[in-house]
């Protein structure tokens, strides 16, 4: 890198922050000219350059990064103490460009416009509501276990591979496309990522490379989650970056796909939401409603539980904390605890729609 451009290059690193400061205050203007703009040219660009690729290029990308990052620090271990002025210009050059990579091919979605106003949804819920939509869902779901299954006590297993799951995803997108033309999904680019069991033991079942625009899923998931990890993820290709907006679009992406078990997972991930927020409001009223479940449900949802603790490690709190931290440096000024959003989307969503 060029001496006379480093300097340079670190303002730019400020100019950002300040632009994107400045920025956080008009989503609507993020919504129309980038999230609904630029960003959908740049996205399917990535998707046509590298969805057809069977492995995930972002994955390689960070690992020759890696590389190159270990490789650098050992060939300038003695600059960095005798030269640290330039070897702080090098660092704040590059940080600043992949600043600037970031939030131009992808970031800059987390300053849009927030999903309930653009679907003219409340954000706010009474309890009764809650309770009366989760009972509702409790009926569809043990509907749709009682159709793939001759016993309501036995959890349901997907008959597909993950690649034909990868294969089904874009039904559910397009059938949503037919009233939200902006959620059709074409090209796919989703991918187990090469890293699955790091990502898993990390704490996440998923992420968006924001670089190559890959969707990645955690390889070695259960199959029945299979479904609602991929919708989510590709919920955050199509444009939505925060965690609990991903969570409706694929919880709903699930339930409009015609494939059956695609129904099943997309109803029974929505499920465990509202259940979990009626326990943290009354714990009472979720001991009554948790019966009316099919044991085979909650068998499903045992079973994800027991994965989950398989893989827990000391270092996984410091993981969900980072990942806290970054939800909440973009716009998520509530961090993880942001996902139980979820339910008030989905409450206010069926309100006048029949689930």
């Amino acid at each position: 890198m060029l001496k006379n451009k480093k300097p340079a290059l670190v303002i730019f690193l400020g100019v950002q922050i300040i632009v994107i400061s400045i920025l956080k205050r008009f989503p609507e203007f993020v919504e129309q000219f980038y999230s609904n703009g630029i960003y959908v040219f740049i996205s399917k660009l990535m998707h046509y350059a590298f969805g057809w690729i069977p492995f995930s290029i972002g994955d390689i990308f960070y690992t020759l990064a890696i590389i190159y990052l270990i490789r650098w620090l050992i060939i300038n271990r003695k600059r960095i103490v005798k030269d640290t002025k330039n070897w702080l210009l090098d660092i704040g050059a590059t940080i600043s460009i992949a600043y600037f990579a970031f939030h131009i091919l992808w970031a800059f979605n987390y300053y849009r416009q927030p999903l309930h106003k653009s679907l003219n949804l409340e954000a706010e819920y009474t309890t009764n509501a809650l309770v009366s939509f989760t009972e509702k869902l409790i009926d569809k779901s043990n509907a749709i276990h009682n159709q793939l299954s001759a016993n309501d006590t036995l959890r349901i297993e997907l008959p597909y591979s993950k690649s034909e799951i990868f294969d089904k995803i874009k039904d559910g997108y397009n059938e949503l496309a037919k009233t939200y033309p902006h959620l059709e999904y074409h090209p796919r680019s989703i991918k187990k990522s090469i890293y699955s069991t790091p990502l898993i033991y990390m704490g996440f079942s998923g992420y968006l490379n924001p670089f190559t625009n890959e969707a990645q899923v955690g390889g070695i998931l259960p199959t029945y989650k299979f479904p609602t990890t991929s919708c989510h993820e590709a919920a955050h290709q199509l444009g939505y970056a925060a965690e609990n907006e991903a969570n409706f679009i694929g919880a709903m992406a699930a339930i409009h796909n015609e494939d059956i078990y695609f129904k099943y997972s997309g109803y029974t991930f929505a499920l465990r939401y509202c259940l979990a927020e009626i326990f943290r409001r009354d714990p009472e009223i979720y001991n009554t409603i948790l019966p009316t479940v099919n044991k085979g449900i909650i068998k499903n949802y045992q079973e994800l539980q027991a994965f989950w603790m398989s893989y827990e490690n000391p270092l996984e709190p410091f993981f969900e904390k980072t990942f806290d931290s970054f939800l909440k440096a973009n716009n998520q000024s509530a961090g993880m605890k942001s996902y139980s959003y979820v339910v008030a989307l989905l409450v206010n969503y069926y309100e006048s729609r029949t689930l």
